[in-house]
C-alpha cells in the first residue's frame, strides 16, 4: 500500500513540475530570453569542434571604433552540456546492410541525451556555434532528431554561441561534471522520416514536392560530396541554397522572419504550403530545409529523407545534373 501512494505522490510531484515548467516562445529563442531564464532550461551546445567547449574565445579590437569583435568562438554557456554531433547520426542495419548516418534507434537516443544529465522536466535549448549554416544544421539536425522521438519542448538558440559571445554575454570554460539524465522518448513519429520509395515517387510527379538543400554547384552537378556516387539533384527537386536560410550580423547567423522564407520559397519554385520532402547529401543540411519550412514558414506536412543523397546513390537511383566535360 506505502509503494502505492508512494508512486502516486511522485507521479503527481512530476506532473506539477511539469505543469510549472517554463514555456518556450517557439522553435527559436533569442540571446536575451535564454539569459532570463537560463535557470528555467536546459542547454546543450551542439558542436564538431569539442575542443572548443573548454579554451578561451578570441576577440580583437576595430582600430577605427574600438569595438571589439568575435575572431573565434570558444567556452560554452554555464551549466550547459555539449553534445559531440558526431553521435547524433549512426549506422544502423537497413535491409540487411549498413547504412550510416541515420538517425539513431529510440534506446540509444535516449541513452545518449541521458548521458548529457538532460531530464525530462524542464525545457531544452539547442546551441549550434553558429557561425555558418552547416553548424547551423548540427542543432536542427539534432532539434529534428527530438522531434521525431515526441520532445516537443525544444528550441534552438538564434545566433548560436557566437552571438551570444558577441553581444559580450558570460561565458565559462569549465566543464560541469552532469550526473545521468532520466530524459525519455515520447513517441516515434514516423511521419517526419522520408523513405527512399516516398522520394521516388515524388520525383515522378507525385503530391509532396522535393528540396534540395545544397549548394548550387551541388544541385547542378558541377561538384559532389564523396559520399554521394553520383552527380547532380533527384529529377523535380526544387533547390534551396543553405546560404540563403540566415542572415549575418556581427559575427553570427540568425534567422529570418517569416515573410521571408515564405518569399525565398516561392522565388525558388516551391510551394509553403505543398507537402515536402527535404534532402542534401546524409541528411545534415536537410536539417536546415525541413526546419524552416516545418517550424518557421509553419508546413507540418514536410518530412526529412534520412540517408538522403547517400542513401539514394546507394541503392543505384539516379541523378540529373547539367552536362560535364
Amino acid at each position: 500500500m506505502k509503494r502505492i501512494q508512494w508512486a502516486l505522490a511522485f507521479a503527481l510531484t512530476s506532473l506539477v513540475s511539469l505543469a510549472q515548467a517554463i514555456t518556450l516562445p517557439g522553435p527559436v529563442v533569442s540571446a536575451d530570453w535564454l539569459a532570463n531564464n537560463l535557470s528555467e532550461v536546459q542547454v546543450i551546445e551542439v558542436r564538431t569542434d569539442l575542443a572548443s567547449y573548454l579554451r578561451n574565445p578570441e576577440f580583437d579590437t576595430d582600430k577605427k571604433t574600438g569595438k571589439k569583435f568575435l575572431v573565434e568562438v570558444g567556452g560554452h554557456i554555464t551549466n550547459s552540456s555539449l553534445l559531440d554531433f558526431k553521435k547524433v547520426r549512426v549506422e544502423r542495419l537497413v535491409d540487411g546492410k549498413k547504412i550510416k548516418l541515420l538517425i539513431p534507434e529510440k534506446v540509444d537516443f535516449e541513452k545518449l541525451v541521458q548521458s548529457l544529465g538532460i531530464n525530462s522536466d524542464k525545457p531544452i535549448v539547442l546551441v549550434p556555434i553558429g557561425q555558418d549554416m552547416s553548424d547551423i544544421d548540427e542543432a536542427l539536425r539534432t532539434y529534428w532528431s527530438f522531434k521525431v522521438y515526441g520532445e516537443d519542448r525544444v528550441a534552438v538558440l538564434d545566433g548560436g554561441i557566437a552571438g551570444w559571445l558577441s553581444e559580450g554575454r558570460e561565458y565559462t570554460t569549465t566543464n560541469a561534471q552532469k550526473v545521468a539524465g532520466n530524459w525519455s522518448a515520447k513517441a516515434f513519429r514516423q511521419e517526419l522520416i522520408a523513405s527512399s520509395d516516398e522520394v521516388a515517387a515524388a520525383s515522378k510527379g507525385g503530391k509532396q514536392q522535393l528540396l534540395d538543400a545544397r549548394q548550387p554547384a551541388q544541385y547542378l552537378g558541377l561538384a559532389k560530396r564523396p559520399d554521394v556516387q553520383t552527380f547532380g539533384h533527384i529529377a523535380g527537386s526544387k533547390e534551396l541554397a543553405p546560404e540563403l536560410l540566415a542572415k549575418p550580423m556581427n559575427g553570427a547567423l540568425y534567422f529570418w522572419q517569416k515573410n521571408t522564407y515564405d518569399a525565398l520559397m516561392s522565388a525558388n519554385g516551391l510551394n509553403v504550403k505543398g507537402p515536402t520532402i527535404a534532402y542534401c547529401n546524409t541528411g545534415h543540411l536537410a536539417a536546415g530545409g525541413w526546419f524552416v519550412m516545418s517550424e518557421l514558414v509553419g508546413n507540418k506536412s514536410t518530412k526529412l529523407y534520412d540517408g538522403s543523397l547517400y542513401l539514394w546513390t546507394l541503392e543505384g537511383r539516379p541523378l540529373v545534373g547539367v552536362p560535364l566535360n
